[in-house]
């Protein structure tokens, strides 16, 4: 991975047996599980993502997204220190038979103390036909809205953060690509 993506992208998987598959984590928001609050995250700001498996193939695919660490790590600040991901507030994907032109979504619900949470990276790393998959990263923050990483249209009340950094970054790589 040279450039991680931006929360709201789409990842395509780079191999000829998951032809067809990819993955997406957007709608980075502050909520609450509707399960209530985990008494590990006493003191802790909730933030809520949804992660997106859709395949767009001929065949179809086994997806298995569920635990933590091992299929999703969420990193915050700086420093990237490690969230709070409460597993039992988030939904979970099993052994679910994703078939063309389908899609399927988990919502996911971490924790952090909120001067962190402006910047959050997140790693998705899912079974698919019972294999642990390579992990695509993501990278965003709240208060960025996920409209102002894209090029096509910006959104006027977007704040500088990391998001906006990896947008300026893109964009640097691209020009001097061409």
């Amino acid at each position: 991975m040279d450039v991680p993506n931006v929360i709201g992208d789409w990842q395509e998987y780079q191999s000829d047996e998951l032809s067809g598959l990819r993955v997406r984590v957007h709608d980075l928001k502050k909520a609450k599980p509707s399960r209530g609050r985990d008494d590990d995250a006493k003191g802790l700001t909730y933030v809520s993502f949804q992660v997106t498996f859709e395949n767009r193939g001929s065949e179809y695919y086994g997806i298995d997204f569920r635990d933590h660490p091992k299929h999703v790590d969420v990193r915050v600040g700086r420093d990237g220190h490690e969230a709070f991901v409460d597993i039992y507030g988030s939904s979970r994907i099993r052994e679910f038979n994703l078939y063309p032109h389908r899609r399927v979504t988990a919502v996911i619900y971490a924790a952090a103390t909120p001067a962190k949470l402006k910047q959050i990276d997140i790693q998705i790393c899912p079974e698919i036909d019972d294999d642990t998959i390579f992990g695509y990263h993501w990278v965003g923050g709240l208060g960025v809205h996920e409209g102002s990483t894209r090029t096509s249209r910006r959104a006027s009340t977007a704040e500088p953060s990391v998001a906006n950094e990896v947008e300026q970054f893109l964009k640097g790589a691209t020009s001097e690509g061409t």
